[in-house]
């Protein structure tokens, strides 16, 4: 199964008076039809990245991830049987959602220069009694990349 993003739209808000106060951007809406339904999120966290660092590579067998840059912007590379997929996201690149199938190592990246803030919404959620995180080596796509797989 192939990696699948989306774009997510950002929607300004404004107060009472009509003055623009902020802004919102859907990350998942059970109505899109972006997800199956046997991937809903089953849990939401956050993980922050510092500015030329990234966060594994990981690979599970059994979760699903669902990111979502929501300060700052970085990179998630995937490795599928055609090599390493790279997608965008964050606020440089309308706060895109990648969903990264079960079996798809992946790692995160900080691409700018201030902490990437990404949401992860995996499926199933981690539990302490299943343990899915398997080691995997990206020393091929770090070797041109540079960066750190740390």
């Amino acid at each position: 199964m192939e990696p699948k993003i989306w774009k997510n739209r950002k929607i300004q808000t404004r107060n009472i008076d009509g003055k623009e106060n902020g802004f919102l951007v859907p990350i998942f809406n059970i109505h899109d039809g972006n997800i199956n339904p046997d991937q809903f999120p089953q849990q939401v966290y956050l993980t922050v990245c510092a500015p030329g660092e990234s966060k594994g590579p990981h690979l599970h067998m059994k979760r699903w991830g669902l990111f979502t840059c929501i300060k700052g912007n970085g990179k998630i590379v995937v490795k599928t049987a055609d090599g390493y997929k790279e997608f965008f996201t964050g606020e440089d690149h309308n706060y895109s959602t990648i969903q990264v199938p079960a079996g798809n190592p992946a790692v995160l990246i900080n691409i700018g220069r201030e902490d990437a803030f990404f949401l992860n919404m995996p499926s199933p959620a981690w539990h302490i009694d299943d343990q899915d995180e398997h080691e995997v080596s990206f020393d091929d796509y770090f070797h041109g990349f540079g960066g750190s797989s740390e």
